[in-house]
């Protein structure tokens, strides 16, 4: 069943669960989980036994702008504050990332207490979705990692000359060899997750968790068919570019402070009139719980139905603070209108 013979049947099923979805798209107990209540320590991630913190630290950083003493201290600090969920790709680094994580984990022995999520199919040497690339990918970030298992294996991209069958059932033998425990889908088209679930029914592994850009400065990637097949499939979306490449933070207050960095460069986008109504709206709602934007923008996601944890990440571990500290923000009705309606258009 290859993916150009599902457009049809995926736009048929899209179709479905938009005349299913007659809920309105503004701030109500539909769009929101329990706004006025903190949220948990430990969310778990779909259909799994895996408890995650609701926040993941992204390792796109290590072995890049972060080095080995830099990697440890921000683990440290993340392990400190009661995080456990770690989000690597073995295209990180070149998979250096991985190796980096890994030997924290090996050195601090808390394997057991983490839950390591890692990514396949943008590596140079291991490029694609096919059966032998696949297993070969996993043994490859395996030892990189130093570890036996991965708990969450994500396809990091569609491979459309590879057929999805193929795909699972190499990742179905990972899983009966107890190499992996659960499989996620980054960037996945709808069709391919829609496709996802008929095979699943079929005996394939099911794909229960779900990486897509999403955060208060670009909603429109993710609300709409991304949102509405996940919300039907049970999904648990992890949104990436959370802070949207830093401009959320509210470090980027005029041009000149876009000058330098791919990074920066990237956050530039946002600097419109709605980006900069969105800024406010954030130091507003910051100033009333005495946190910073980057918190609010975060402790916001984490209120939007079926997202589980953002996936973020900190250069410098002193930044770690102000990510974890989102799930323990309460934010009111008010707040989440005055939010909604800054971002919205």
């Amino acid at each position: 069943m290859n993916a150009q013979h599902m457009g049809g049947e995926g736009a048929q099923r899209v179709a479905e669960l938009r005349a299913d979805d007659d809920r309105p798209q503004s701030v109500n107990d539909a769009d929101v989980g329990a706004p006025t209540v903190a949220m948990p320590v430990r969310r778990l991630l779909a259909d799994t036994d895996l408890a995650v913190f609701p926040l993941a630290i992204g390792g796109s950083v290590f072995g890049w702008t972060a080095s080995a003493d830099d990697t440890d201290a921000i683990l440290d600090r993340y392990a400190a504050a009661g995080g456990n969920f770690i989000d690597t790709a073995d295209s990180y680094a070149s998979g250096l990332s991985e190796v980096q994580i890994g030997r924290w984990i090996r050195h601090r022995g808390n394997r057991d207490e983490m839950v390591v999520a890692t990514k396949i199919g943008r590596h140079a040497d291991y490029r694609g979705l096919s059966r032998s690339t696949v297993i070969a990918a996993v043994d490859a970030s395996l030892e990189r990692l130093g570890t036996e298992w991965i708990d969450l294996l994500y396809l990091h991209e569609d491979d459309p000359n590879t057929p999805l069958e193929e795909t699972l059932g190499a990742v179905r033998d990972l899983v009966d060899a107890g190499k992996v425990r659960a499989v996620g889908a980054s960037a996945l088209p709808v069709d391919r997750l829609i496709e996802a679930r008929i095979l699943a029914a079929a005996g394939y592994p099911r794909i229960v968790a779900f990486e897509t850009e999403y955060s208060l400065a670009n909603r429109t990637d993710f609300e709409g068919d991304r949102a509405l097949v996940a919300g039907g499939q049970g999904l648990a979306v992890m949104p990436y570019f959370a802070l949207a490449s830093g401009f959320l933070t509210g470090k980027y207050r005029s041009r000149a402070d876009f000058a330098g960095t791919t990074r920066a460069a990237r956050a530039s986008a946002h600097f419109t009139r709605r980006g900069v109504r969105i800024l406010r709206a954030l130091d507003s709602v910051a100033a009333a719980h005495g946190v910073g934007p980057a918190t609010i923008a975060l402790a916001w996601l984490l209120t939007r139905k079926a997202v589980c944890a953002p996936v973020v990440s900190a250069s410098q571990p002193d930044q770690v603070d102000a990510l974890v500290a989102a799930p323990r923000i309460a934010l009111s009705r008010s707040q989440l209108l005055e939010l909604d309606r800054a971002s919205r258009g």
